[in-house]
């Protein structure tokens, strides 16, 4: 039997507006709350290294406000390490960072950093955290995510949103085999980054992919329909 897929909800970029202006409000801490109200399944949180996004204090008030599981995304660094120890998450999802780019432009490249990574995994599982890798749809990513102990990879939908016609056929058949791939070696899938309802659904179709977060989009629909609203209908467009 197939079973439901999850939806964790990404609220970054409440604080975006936020931050775009200063002061407190819109809060993310209310964000994360009607998100737990609308029947989320978790809530998706990026603490940049610029802090353009979440600052320290969200994800401690979060983290004791929110019932939900927390899913603390960060770059690989010593900083971001010691911050998710501190504060332990349900699950870390360990993230690509350059400080000029808009948005996370593709996934980590797990073999040229794998021993950097094996030694966060290590750490992080001590502290009883579980560990995403964020990565492309590519076969040999895959396979080291495995080799170092990650227990989720999620993977990256960013070129599947993006292309159009037969180029999007393409990128949903690859992940579709690397989703099955990843089932098949003992990883847990989920995908995100660029999502909306159509796209969603299409990916929400895989039977091995778990869960779908989603940010940007829910945000942005929240503006005209509210944010219960847009998650709501989420839930219902990806439901299976």
């Amino acid at each position: 039997m197939t079973k439901p897929i999850r939806l964790g909800v990404n609220i970054d970029h409440i604080a975006t507006i936020r931050n775009a202006r200063g002061g407190i409000h819109p809060d993310p801490v209310q964000g994360a709350l009607i998100a737990q109200k609308s029947k989320a399944d978790g809530i998706t949180l990026h603490l940049r290294e610029d802090r353009r996004h979440i600052r320290d204090e969200d994800l401690i008030r979060i983290k004791k406000i929110i019932k939900l599981p927390i899913n603390l995304e960060m770059a690989p660094t010593q900083e971001m390490l010691k911050i998710a120890i501190k504060t332990k998450p349900h699950a870390v999802c360990i993230v690509p960072e350059k400080r000029q780019e808009i948005t996370t432009e593709g996934g980590l490249d797990i073999i040229k950093y794998q021993t950097l990574l094996a030694s966060m995994i290590k750490q992080l599982h001590e502290n009883k955290i579980k560990v995403s890798l964020f990565v492309d749809p590519d076969l040999n990513q895959i396979n080291i995510a495995k080799k170092i102990n990650a227990n989720i990879i999620e993977i990256h939908t960013g070129e599947y949103c993006k292309a159009k016609g037969k180029k999007q056929i393409e990128q949903f058949n690859l992940i579709k085999q690397m989703a099955i791939h990843a089932n098949k070696i003992g990883l847990e899938c989920h995908a995100g980054h660029g999502l909306d309802y159509k796209t969603a659904k299409k990916i929400a179709s895989i039977n091995q992919i778990v869960e779908l977060n989603i940010g940007h989009f829910l945000i942005g629909e929240a503006i005209f329909i509210g944010l219960e609203n847009a998650i709501k209908k989420m839930r219902k467009t990806i439901a299976r």
